[in-house]
């Protein structure tokens, strides 16, 4: 009985050995390979059975909007014909990979000999960038207890690098509170977005702020820059606005008692004042008692 079971076990089982055997099959040994930009990559695809002595093995780099083919027609395709190569028949070596190469590249293997032809493997390339000099912003000065924030950023690190802030050369605590070193302080760094917020900034504060961008191939800096903190004179502001408004009140009253006194108001002429009437050019005028008018001298010439 129990070799009957066998047997029937063995004929319901043989189809998928069988199919098994003749099935195209792939592998690899590292489906999520990180390396780090200009260095080399291996993506590695490895046919582990087939019958086909020569499968048609082709690679494309799958993107969002479109399919490129990197291995095509037994020939590499586009850039990757001057810096690839496969290697053991169907893995892909890339020469100075470039952040452009990150992404997923699928090898396909048909072999027509086989009972399942086709088969297929996903390779997801992951290219670490070292971080750039990062751009730092630092207020130059500042009044005493007022707020401030300082920031850093870069934005070609991949992955997305960490940030340290740095006073005179020495690392501030993300959070003042924390240190007793810095208790005279109030200020709290955010290492993702790289931002230094001082609450209320004190004359201790005053020094060089650096900032220093981190991630897993390496580091850069910014530029050491000032801030410098100063003391806020009220006594001398207040002096100042007390001096304009006394100048503007005496300018007030000065113009109010010259309008008063009629400085500003014009004169008006005599209605009985009598103008000399213009003369023509060589005749002259006399008055005698006797005519009671006017008469011309013997002088004028008719």
């Amino acid at each position: 009985m129990a070799l009957r079971r066998r047997a029937l076990l063995f004929l319901l089982l043989l189809p998928m050995f069988r199919y098994r055997i003749l099935a195209v099959e792939l592998y690899s040994t590292n489906v999520n390979p990180i390396v780090q930009e200009f260095r080399r990559a291996e993506l590695s695809c490895i046919i582990t059975t087939t019958k086909t002595l020569s499968p048609r093995i082709e690679w494309k780099k799958i993107g969002s909007k479109e399919t490129t083919y990197v291995y095509f027609d037994s020939k590499l395709q586009g850039d990757w014909a001057n810096r690839a190569e496969l290697n053991s028949r169907t893995s892909l070596i890339i020469h100075n990979v470039t952040r452009a190469d990150k992404g997923i590249y699928r090898c396909e293997v048909v072999a027509k000999e086989d009972a399942r032809i086709g088969a297929e493997i996903n390779i997801n390339l992951t290219v670490h960038v070292k971080p750039v000099a990062p751009k730092c912003r630092v207020p130059q000065s500042v009044p005493v207890g007022k707020s401030a924030t300082l920031h850093c950023q870069e934005k070609e690190g991949f992955p997305e690098p960490t940030y340290r802030w740095y006073r005179n050369d020495e690392t501030l605590p993300l959070d003042s509170k924390t240190n007793s070193k810095f208790q005279n302080s109030s200020f709290t760094v955010n290492p993702k977005t790289g931002t230094l917020v001082f609450s209320e900034v004190q004359k201790g504060d005053t020094g060089r702020y650096s900032c220093k961008a981190t991630n897993a191939v390496g580091d850069a800096w910014c530029e050491a820059l000032e801030m410098e903190i100063y003391d806020l004179n009220i006594a001398g502001i207040v002096g100042g606005v007390m001096v304009v408004l006394a100048v503007l009140l005496l300018t007030t009253v000065g113009i109010c008692c010259a309008y008063r006194k009629g400085l500003f108001v014009k004169k008006k002429q005599n209605g009985n004042s009598y103008k000399t009437p213009a003369k023509p050019d060589g005749v002259n005028y006399i008055r005698t008692d006797e005519e009671g008018d006017f008469r011309h001298k013997s002088s004028f010439v008719i």
